[in-house]
């Protein structure tokens, strides 16, 4: 690949749709100034003194983020938000990236799931973080709004990025009913499906997994090399694997060719959180306007390179920025070499 092809292969995302389902939260940040503290009358404990709120879309809204940076023309949400104050904001923030919020479930059954995070303003350094989630069993009425509205969905998007951020089982969007739903549009379905789960990654069938260094572990046992782990998962599940090795890179393996596409170095400080979902934006969107795996993976790692040297906050990237480091990086283009590799027996194949 070289920076006119990158262009192109850029410039076809207007035409997108892409849907992403799962677990919506909303980021609030509480700017604190530790100068002007107070005393609570009251208790004698410390007030901290908020002088800035900031709202964001995170989990699978962090993945909208990042899609709507990349310039992708229809990004499509389908999850559940409580009928909540911190529901509106999530909802108002979605649309203000650009997001169709037509399928987003309001319901005063639920919370809204939401981070919150107290931010020193003089340093940047977060203080802790105070997390509203849902920890009963999703509503069998919500279960059955989601699986309703699943194929349609899934007929109208040219990709799908499945975002499972609850860890609770059946507490969340993506419950085991919608997860063996997504399996079977998933078989007889053409266009990229990626999952990306905090706990449950093991449990999807069908759908390309986007595993980190632990899950991949989990995923193939007694494997110590990741290429070799990478191809052998991709052989077991006929799909697509995209391995993220944080700073390291990606090793992306089709079942019969791997390829390890290095991470891109860049300088101290950086910030991690939400760079696993701009691979999951970079990825699906690449594949869905027809790219080759490997330049797909390459795109998830330039995209990443960009959104952790943004601080305190999860980040996106945008087409412009892509270009300019790859032409950093790559003045004479990239091109991928497959791993020559034959994976072992052992107990994970059977």
């Amino acid at each position: 690949m070289d920076s006119e092809e990158l262009s192109s292969l850029l410039s076809k995302f207007a035409d997108l749709t892409i849907l992403v389902i799962g677990d919506f939260f909303l980021d609030r940040y509480f700017l604190i100034d530790p100068d002007i503290a107070e005393t609570s009358v009251e208790t004698g404990l410390e007030a901290h003194q908020v002088v800035e709120i900031r709202n964001s879309p995170g989990a699978a809204g962090t993945v909208t983020n990042n899609l709507c940076a990349l310039g992708v023309g229809r990004v499509l949400a389908l999850g559940v938000v409580g009928d909540d104050g911190h529901g509106f904001d999530l909802t108002q923030g979605l649309r203000g990236t650009g997001v169709d919020t037509s399928q987003l479930i309001s319901t005063p059954d639920r919370y809204t799931p939401t981070y919150t995070k107290p931010i020193r303003n003089s340093s940047g350094d977060e203080m802790g973080r105070f997390d509203v989630k849902n920890r009963s069993t999703t509503p069998v009425g919500l279960e059955s709004q989601i699986l309703d509205r699943l194929p349609l969905l899934c007929n109208q998007a040219d990709g799908v990025i499945i975002l499972d951020q609850v860890q609770e089982s059946d507490c969340g969007v993506i419950t085991v009913k919608v997860r063996e739903a997504l399996a079977k549009l998933a078989s007889t379905n053409t266009r990229p499906i990626l999952a990306d789960s905090r706990s449950h990654i093991a449990e999807f069938r069908n759908v390309i997994l986007k595993p980190n260094a632990d899950e991949l572990a989990d995923l193939i046992a007694d494997e110590t090399d990741p290429n070799i782990a990478a191809l052998s998962l991709a052989q077991r599940t006929d799909r697509p694997v995209i391995f993220t090795r944080g700073s390291e890179g990606i090793i992306t393996s089709d079942g019969s060719a791997t390829w390890s596409i290095p991470g891109i170095q860049v300088p101290k400080p950086i910030d991690i959180v939400g760079a696993g979902d701009t691979v999951s934006a970079a990825v699906t969107s690449a594949l869905a306007a027809r790219a080759n795996l490997p330049d797909a993976a390459l795109l998830g790692v330039i995209a990443s390179s960009i959104t952790v040297q943004q601080i305190g906050t999860t980040g996106t990237a945008t087409p412009d920025q892509i270009v300019n480091r790859f032409s950093d990086e790559y003045p004479d283009g990239f091109e991928p070499s497959d791993i020559a590799l034959q994976p072992r027996t052992g107990p994970h194949d059977s």
